[in-house]
């Protein structure tokens, strides 16, 4: 039988010309060509291959292998292991020809998944090649299993020490510039000096490799149970090395990728810092929902580690705003949700951070109520022991806001908790004009009940003291409390003059006193218009009543 010659075209790079019938005994695809040529009673004497991974060098090893009848003339080695597993997958040579089966003839993709088991035994930067090949061998690469391989290989690499003389270079170091993106403060860096050293030397070996890759070791080092702080390190130091000079797509597919990831990671390893610093990179970027959803819940459970700076993000273009207060609010429901209102200390920080907030943002006059007010009443009450701070940044909101309307500011004030204004707020509330009467009255009253409930607070409530009181004063008045036992036997003693109630109770008094009289006054001057404004109707009744009267004769 005369041998029949088939040109081959692979991927328009070059066109190989070789026996029809000793490709066809190990390749399915190209048997498959032949039968359907000879159907159709045409021979085809040119096939194109489109998409072949590896192109013409990985199909010349093909080649060579087919032609040594699956001997040394295709041998397969740690350098090109991967792509001729996905060559053969192409081919589909993962079963010989029936006439080639008989005579046992080896399978390529027999050959090529055994040196794949082998691939954790390979050396380190053969590893970090064949991870590399993998991307440009996609999706091929996935089906085979070959990508698994190579990136399950890599991290157990990872798991060891370096070898002797194959330490990354220092720019690898925690210690590097860079890598402090990652770090909220430089003594978490320096504790961590030592540790960190031994288990990141391979960051530099992958910050070339695509955001997918990344996503992809990443997320096998968190399965195999890397700590999570090495994980989230490395992720922000592929981000500093990359991000600037790259190009939209490629920040946000980057970006994409380290919050997928981070995502999953305890809260404890993620840097506020390096989350905040994704936040502003990724504004203009526009990333995917689910993307934004997780940035906003990851940097929700660290608000109580985040600074005023961190917050004072610029509102989006078009807004007429100056701070995006919508995000903040995102911010805080994501903290709540992450079950902080059970640890009261995290509450209080991120109360006492939303009060200098409130006080930053009170200034801007597109600030409309609504909002301000929903992000004032955004924590639950024990989140603030005083409403100091609140009642500043309130203060503040109405006087650039003047043309707010009572009720407009009432809706506002219901935020304050006047139990927990300070006496001198509570005076300077009572002298702001810029307030509502009602609140300014109802402030007062309620420190009022605060002082009385103060002095006259249940016995049972107090503290025992010696029973022997204290030389008595003219100043100091005692109330003696006894339980019908013994004489000076569970008495109990309370001190008024100890607290130092009675000036601030009488200060309260006469300003809440005056408020009343400056009502009173009120109502008596409304009381006296209205009689005036009678009388001179009646008035000019009857004077137009005495004019249509007729002119009596005499």
């Amino acid at each position: 039988m005369s041998r029949v010659v088939l040109e081959v075209d692979v991927n328009g790079e070059e066109l190989f010309v070789v026996d029809k019938d000793i490709l066809a005994r190990f390749c399915g695809r190209i048997r498959r060509l032949v039968v359907a040529g000879a159907a159709s009673a045409k021979r085809p004497t040119r096939v194109a291959l489109h998409g072949f991974p590896g192109g013409a060098e990985a199909f010349e090893l093909v080649a060579r292998f087919c032609y040594a009848d699956g001997g040394c003339g295709g041998a397969v080695t740690a350098a090109n292991a991967c792509v001729l597993r996905c060559a053969a997958e192409f081919l589909d040579m993962a079963a010989a020809a029936p006439e080639a089966a008989s005579t046992a003839a080896p399978s390529l993709v027999r050959m090529t998944e055994k040196a794949l088991e082998e691939m954790p035994h390979w050396p380190w930067h053969t590893v970090v090649d064949a991870v590399k090949q993998c991307q440009r061998l996609l999706p091929l690469a996935d089906t085979t299993g070959a990508f698994d391989a190579a990136v399950a290989a890599l991290v157990s690499h990872m798991a060891v020490p370096p070898p002797a003389g194959d330490a990354t270079p220092t720019s690898s170091s925690p210690e590097s510039s860079a890598f402090r993106f990652s770090c909220d403060t430089k003594s978490s860096s320096l504790s961590l000096r030592g540790s960190c050293i031994s288990r990141t030397w391979w960051f530099e070996d992958l910050v070339s490799l695509r955001p997918g890759t990344v996503e992809r070791v990443a997320a096998a080092l968190v399965a195999r149970g890397t700590d999570h702080r090495i994980v989230a390190r490395f992720l922000f130091y592929y981000l500093k090395c990359h991000i600037a000079g790259a190009s939209a797509e490629d920040k946000k597919a980057m970006l994409e990728a380290s919050v997928t990831v981070m995502s999953g990671l305890d809260r404890s390893a993620v840097s506020c810092k390096g989350l905040f610093g994704i936040l502003r990179i990724a504004a203009p970027l526009k990333l995917t929902d689910a993307c934004q959803q997780r940035l906003v819940a990851m940097i929700g459970r660290k608000l109580d580690h985040a600074t005023l700076d961190n917050l004072l993000v610029p509102a989006p273009a078009g807004t007429g705003s100056l701070y995006d207060v919508s995000l903040v609010l995102r911010f805080v429901v994501a903290f709540l949700r992450g079950g902080a209102p059970d640890e009261t200390a995290r509450l209080k920080k991120v109360g006492r951070l939303i009060d200098l907030y409130l006080a930053e943002v009170a200034p801007d006059p597109s600030l409309r109520p609504a909002k301000f007010l929903e992000l004032a009443t955004a924590l639950p009450a024990p989140a603030r022991d005083c409403h100091d701070s609140l009642y500043r940044a309130i203060d503040v909101y109405f006087q650039v806001h003047g043309r707010l309307t009572e009720e407009e500011k009432m809706k506002i004030c219901r935020g304050l908790s006047y139990e927990k204004l300070s006496p001198e707020c509570c005076k300077h509330l009572a002298r702001n004009g810029g307030f509502p009467t009602r609140a300014a009255v109802q402030a007062l009253a309620s420190q009022h009940t605060v002082l009385k409930s103060l002095v006259l607070r249940d016995p049972a409530e107090l503290k025992p003291v010696a029973p022997s009181p204290p030389p008595s004063t003219a100043k100091r008045r005692e109330t003696c409390y006894d339980d019908g036992g013994a004489e000076n036997d569970g008495q109990v003693i309370l001190y008024a003059g100890r607290l130092d109630l009675t000036l601030e109770n009488q200060n309260l008094r006469s300003l809440l006193d005056g408020m009343h009289w400056r009502v009173m006054e009120l109502e008596k001057v409304c009381s006296r218009m209205k009689t005036q404004m009678t009388k001179m109707k009646a008035r000019r009744a009857g004077s137009r009543t005495a004019r249509s009267l007729p002119r009596m004769c005499s």
